[in-house]
């Protein structure tokens, strides 16, 4: 970067740019001296774990002059430097973050939940509503996982798109400025061996989108060198068939030395300026960098690095070359004066220094912050176990307890607890009368520190999914029978119509209206824009619906089949499911997923893992309605609130006839309450989804013998019927039946673990509860597959008459 491409881009006097520099050269001592001392806090114990930045710190401030309010970073736990010199981290902060603060004020990203270096900026305000993002700088909260990041990048790049080309979205300027934002991902050389990666990288090239990815190449992959990692060890190299020529739409591909301040500041100019102004995706190779304190705390990097390669990462340490640069900097001006960024070496020694007492005494502050609130909270408890003491039977045993707490030099909140919980067991005999103060001590810290640690894995807002009022459909009296995927259809059609933001995709979505006709015509009518095609990537079209959602689009992201769901699931479980947790409510992504599964033909086509899904997805909706209209329905009511979900239509209900209501778009299905469609005296049998066909057909049967089945539809698998309207059933017959297409110990488990165990619904069973399910592989193929692997409709009439049958021998006689 000469100074003549600093006077014509940005008009910096030289004064202008050798406080710029120097003010650069002490953001990157501060960050450097912040890692050394991080590191030293968790090796003497006094932190967890830390993972630092170092070696990266150049190339970073590049990014950071680079990037403007409103655009989006889609990170890892390297950018230390970028996150300080964009004015969003501060030395206290870093060291509140690796001392897991529990507090969102001095700890904004997490509130201490993740570990150290994964950055966030606040998207949401207090109550629920945007903060404008177009005034800001936009970190989406970052991910430990490897690439992780990439598919979610992918999406916000696009979300500049789909502003810049629908007009109807112009008018919504707290979200952006008609596309002008570029979305900047980061990854370190070895991650990109991952598929996300590869897979983002493509979609990103076909979509042309405004992304600017930087590659900071240390030639590891913790102790893995890159020859192990990538093909000709270089990713640009490999990837050099992505660049665009006059004739065909790809990259634009840079590759630049990390160490070299002016050169990688030109590059990153650059780069901005053809992803902002033209759309086109950049990819920078950052090469040559170092990691001069190892990959993390948990080990040293001279375990696997050579005597050669340390000596060379010591002499190309990106800040000591800055600082070789800014001494031999010398520049002519037009009287022939000399022009150098320091008149003294001195001046560069006190900024050095300087950094240095900087970091020392944020570390202090920041230790003491952390402490104060849990040392009072420790004096409480002492205080009440002084009183309590005297008058326990226990007091030689409380007396210990006390002491040791006290004893311990800088306390945790596990400390103080565990010392009341102890004191509460060996007062156990003790009168409530003594015990009874701390009693409710207890309860009232755990429930202090529920909401420090447990809190805001759904939204806690008045528009919460559950909260939303069912408004059931109007039929009028001629209203037509027709395919269920027309009622779907025109409700989606509806959807499009009253919200601008609405954009639905996935494969074969666009053009052909969906494999099963549900978006029949839509594109054509709304646009290729709104209703579009992707291609073969489940990964990033997840990741597409998170980086869309979190710019203020409702995207409904189609993945064909659930079995294909599972291309996506580190995207879903680690990202989009964390996401409102991890940011202690303070981003979302109100993302729904479609896709249909249950009955169909063979093992790739009938997916209902079911339990996979509960124990993966916690803090998304798991929807499976039993008909389209009853889909219709939960689409509708998620879009009047802000939060993720997965709907699962039923592969086979397409094709079955339903009647057409008359408000489409309006009606609502509601979220975590069952529905009771058959009422009956004998036994409650609980299902969802297209099982509950069979269920009603064998009701028939068990009817004609004289047994009198409820059947209830679970409707929501997460959340689980918050009313326990299920218990009052079970109240009613004293019998349960859990009928279920996944395997054994699948989603069957779950809703019996809810009803048995959570409601207490064993207090009423006069018969052992049963569970039908499928069996344990994926049902084989053709009808007869179909039969011998999931429950049939005799599997279901045998599993209940057995019931009845071990209730009343005489009256229900042995089948076999």
């Amino acid at each position: 970067m000469s100074t003549k491409t600093l006077d014509s881009s940005r008009k910096l006097s030289f004064d202008d740019f050798k406080n710029e520099v120097l003010k650069d050269y002490k953001t990157a001592l501060v960050s450097r001296e912040c890692s050394i001392l991080g590191r030293r806090e968790v090796l003497t114990g006094k932190a967890k774990f830390g993972i630092f930045g170092g070696g990266k710190e150049v190339p970073q401030l590049a990014m950071a002059k680079a990037f403007q309010k409103g655009d989006w970073r889609s990170g890892y736990y390297r950018d230390q430097t970028f996150m300080m010199a964009i004015g969003e981290y501060s030395p206290r902060h870093f060291f509140a973050s690796l001392y897991a603060h529990a507090d969102i004020k001095a700890d904004s990203f997490s509130a201490g939940r993740q570990m150290n270096g994964h950055f966030c900026i606040h998207t949401i305000n207090e109550d629920g509503t945007w903060k404008d993002l177009t005034k800001q700088y936009n970190v989406s909260s970052d991910i430990s996982p490897t690439s992780g990041q990439m598919p979610r990048l992918v999406g916000l790049a696009e979300a500049s798109k789909k502003y810049k080309q629908i007009e109807q979205l112009h008018h919504k300027t707290r979200f952006s400025n008609k596309g002008n934002e570029v979305a900047w991902g980061t990854i370190g050389n070895a991650s990109t061996s991952e598929g996300p990666f590869f897979e983002a990288i493509n979609a990103a090239g076909v979509l042309q989108i405004p992304m600017v990815i930087s590659v900071w190449d240390d030639a590891y992959g913790i102790s893995v060198p890159a020859k192990y990692q990538t093909t000709k060890e270089s990713i640009s190299e490999i990837l050099s068939g992505f660049q665009r020529t006059k004739e065909k739409a790809g990259y634009e591909i840079f590759v630049v030395q990390g160490w070299n301040y002016s050169q990688v500041v030109d590059v990153y100019q650059k780069a901005a300026k053809i992803a902002r102004e033209e759309h086109v995706p950049v990819l920078i190779h950052v090469t040559e960098l170092t990691q001069p304190l190892g990959h993390s705390t948990s080990g040293s990097h001279e375990r696997y690095k050579s005597q050669e390669r340390l000596a060379w990462e010591k002499d190309y340490d990106c800040i000591a070359k800055m600082r070789q640069w800014i001494e031999q900097f010398e520049l002519q001006d037009e009287d022939g004066n000399t022009l150098k960024f320091y008149d003294d070496l001195s001046e560069i020694r006190e900024i050095e220094e300087g950094a240095k007492k900087e970091v020392r005494a944020a570390k202090r502050d920041a230790l003491n912050a952390y402490l104060a609130p849990i040392i009072k909270e420790r004096e409480e408890l002492l205080l009440m176990l002084d009183h309590i003491s005297p008058q326990s039977s226990h007091k030689i045993s409380l007396d210990k307890i006390r002491r040791d707490l006290q004893n311990i030099e800088e306390p945790i909140r596990r400390d103080i607890l565990d010392a009341a919980r102890k004191s509460l067991m060996h007062m156990r005999d003790d009168s409530p009368e003594i015990k009874n103060s701390l009693q409710k001590w207890v309860l009232n810290y755990q429930s202090i520190q529920n909401d420090r640690y447990n809190s805001h894995l759904y939204s806690e807002l008045p528009n919460n999914a559950t909260n939303i009022r069912e408004i059931k459909p109007v039929y009028e009296e001629e209203a037509p029978l027709v395919d269920a995927r027309i009622v779907l259809r025109d409700n989606f059609d509806m959807i499009l119509t009253q919200h601008p933001e609405v954009l639905i995709f996935g494969e074969d979505s666009g053009n052909i209206g969906d494999v099963n006709q549900g978006l029949e015509g839509l594109q054509e009518k709304h646009g290729i824009e709104r209703v579009y095609d992707t291609g073969i990537r489940e990964a990033t079209i997840i990741g597409q619906g998170i980086g869309l959602a979190m710019r203020g689009l409702r995207p409904i992201a189609e993945i064909q089949y659930l079995d294909y769901l599972f291309y996506a699931t580190q995207v879903l479980t680690d990202d989009l499911a964390t996401l409102r947790y991890r940011t202690f409510g303070k981003q979302i992504a109100p993302l729904i997923v479609r896709t249909r599964g249950h009955r169909l033909e063979g093992i790739w086509h009938s997916g209902s893992q079911m339990g996979s899904l509960i124990n993966l997805f916690q803090g998304i909706y798991i929807l499976v309605p039993r008909n389209m209209t009853k889909a219709a329905g939960f689409y509708n009511t998620l879009l009047k609130s802000d939060e993720p979900a997965i709907l699962i239509e039923n592969l086979n209900g397409y094709r079955l006839k339903e009647r057409v209501p008359s408000n489409l778009g309006e009606f609502t299905t509601p979220i975590g309450e069952v529905e009771t469609i058959k009422e009956g005296s004998d036994v409650t049998v609980l299902s969802y989804g297209s099982t509950l066909r069979l269920v009603e057909e064998a009701s028939k049967d068990l009817s004609a013998i004289g047994i009198d089945v409820e059947i209830i539809d679970a409707q929501c698998l997460m959340p689980f019927d918050l009313k326990h309207e299920i218990l009052n059933s079970i109240k009613k017959t004293n019998r349960l039946v859990i009928v279920d297409e996944d395997i054994p110990g699948g989603a069957s488990a779950y809703l019996f673990e809810n009803v048995v165990n959570k409601q207490n619904g064993y207090l009423y069973l006069d018969s052992k509860p049963t569970t039908i399910t499928a069996k344990a592989h994926r049902p084989a193929y053709g009808t007869d597959g179909d039969y011998f692997s999931k429950p049939s409709v005799n599997d279901i009439f045998e599993g209940i008459y057995s019931v009845m049958h071990e209730a009343f021998p005489r009256k229900f006689r042995s089948l076999y």
